[in-house]
């Protein structure tokens, strides 16, 4: 349906390698052609996963895991990719590589749809932002207007 799903915690598969992981990401896609391509446009936007093509995914860094979680995703080609906490037990400088390559993806043309923690990163990103607690959205609206939010700033941005 055009939907691929990034998952918390990554969700990779330990023993396959980098390269069996991407492809389990396109094995319903009968287009060779297209999923070279694919794999091509994952490897440039993540060039770590290139030099690790042959090693077991559980082998790789947290960082390195989220990057083969979302390439992996990647390969069916989404026109929707839902991000689940990408930043999660990440080092702050994988944090922001990430964040640049999500920023990326979505200038390449994916809608993504972003669940994070980290509401100043992922309301930097977004261009519309939605605020929850305890599951209902208690703030919705454009980012910049959420960044700028007393409320949101208050509670949580830290000002």
């Amino acid at each position: 349906m055009g939907i691929a799903h990034c998952p918390e915690g990554r969700q990779i598969f330990a023993r396959l390698t980098v390269q069996e992981n991407l492809e389990m990401g396109a094995f319903l896609r009968a287009d060779r052609n297209g999923v070279k391509e694919d794999l091509d446009r994952v490897l440039a936007l993540f060039p770590r996963l290139r030099e690790r093509l042959r090693q077991p995914g559980g082998t790789l860094s947290g960082g390195e895991q989220q990057m083969l979680a979302i390439g992996r995703a990647l390969m069916s080609r989404p026109r929707i990719l839902l991000l689940d906490e990408p930043s999660m037990g990440l080092a702050p400088i994988l944090v922001q590589q990430i964040f640049r390559i999500i920023r990326e993806i979505n200038r390449q043309g994916t809608t993504l749809l972003l669940v994070e923690q980290n509401a100043r990163l992922a309301l930097a990103v977004a261009s519309r932002g939605y605020v929850l607690e305890t599951g209902r959205i208690r703030l919705e609206g454009p980012a910049k207007v959420l960044m700028e939010s007393h409320e949101v700033r208050a509670a949580y941005l830290g000002g």
